[in-house]
């Protein structure tokens, strides 16, 4: 640990420079953290439900009980309630220390931007501040990806395992991973290694967050608090009226964005993904809001999701 405290204090000095996240700007995020943390009870996006300070439901049962009003009916124990007549609920003992999880989406739309850094440089800091603040709550810090092979880091507590994460993170994020296998299998490989009560933090491109089927959306978030934070790029959001530059596949293009139909078409695209996200998923209980790659990276702890306007 105290290599890469020593590491990241030479390099301190080098400022990130927007396309490839630096382990050092990943360690500085700490105060960003806390002070993000300071200001979030209240303010916690689009659900309304304030994030508590509480540890979730641990991960051991306990006992069972008469169900009272105002039980969570998932926990109700079947076999008992059967049995007796009367309907019982499981209760579980309090978690000591809950994991989070953080997990990254390495799409190659990411390593893109137009303003102050690539949305994936935004992507490992907005990681970087959700494990930092996960440490202050006592967390234990995990991170995984959609590879076909396991891209885990496995969870650790306190400041090392904070590094390990933002390691990864710094690794994952410099370039796009040739082995990448989508958001789709990083989301079912973390409803097969959370426990109850744990939480996850997702990083995700908005096309990617978009096409994963709303079954895994639930699966995961049926017994962990999930945070969705989509990474935007000022063009997406905001386009310029002008006629754009293209090079795709196809070869180059020019898009006409002071044309209404095609700014309409290019706010479907770019924007609709977002918007059918924070319409859809708070109704499966995961929170969801937005970072822009120009804003600070702690922005998604505080500020609820609005509407964004193209």
């Amino acid at each position: 640990m105290s290599s890469h405290v020593a590491d990241a204090a030479v390099a301190a000095s080098e400022p990130g420079n927007g396309i490839v996240p630096r382990l050092a700007e990943l360690i500085a995020l700490r105060q960003s953290a806390v002070q993000g943390r300071q200001g979030r009870r209240g303010h916690y996006v689009v659900s309304g439900r304030a994030a508590s300070t509480q540890r979730g439901r641990g991960m051991e049962y306990a006992e069972s009980r008469e169900y009272v009003a105002g039980d969570d009916a998932r926990h109700i124990d079947w076999k008992l309630t059967a049995r007796t007549d009367a309907t019982h609920t499981k209760t579980f003992q309090t978690e000591r220390e809950r994991v989070t999880l953080i997990v990254a989406d390495t799409a190659a739309a990411l390593y893109f931007g137009t303003r102050v850094r690539f949305k994936s440089v935004q992507a490992a800091r907005a990681g970087a501040v959700a494990a930092w603040s996960a440490l202050r709550d006592g967390d234990r810090l995990a991170a995984l990806r959609g590879s076909q092979q396991q891209s885990l880091v496995p969870p650790a507590g306190g400041t090392r395992g904070v590094l390990r994460v933002l390691d990864a993170l710094s690794r994952w994020y410099a370039e796009p991973p040739a082995d990448d296998a989508g958001l789709q299998l990083a989301l079912e490989r973390a409803t097969r290694v959370l426990h109850p009560g744990a939480r996850a933090v997702v990083l995700a491109d908005p096309a990617s967050a978009v096409a994963v089927p709303a079954a895994v959306w639930s699966a995961l978030s049926m017994h962990v608090e999930v945070h969705l934070v989509l990474l935007l790029d000022p063009l997406e959001t905001t386009p310029p009226q002008c006629v754009l530059p293209l090079a795709t596949s196809a070869g180059r293009m020019q898009v006409d964005l002071g044309s209404e139909s095609v700014r309409q078409g290019w706010h479907a695209a770019m924007v609709g993904p977002v918007e059918t996200l924070a319409r859809q998923l708070p109704g499966r209980r995961i929170r969801v809001s937005s970072l822009v790659s120009d804003e600070a990276s702690d922005a998604w702890l505080t500020a609820p999701m609005q509407r964004v306007v193209g």
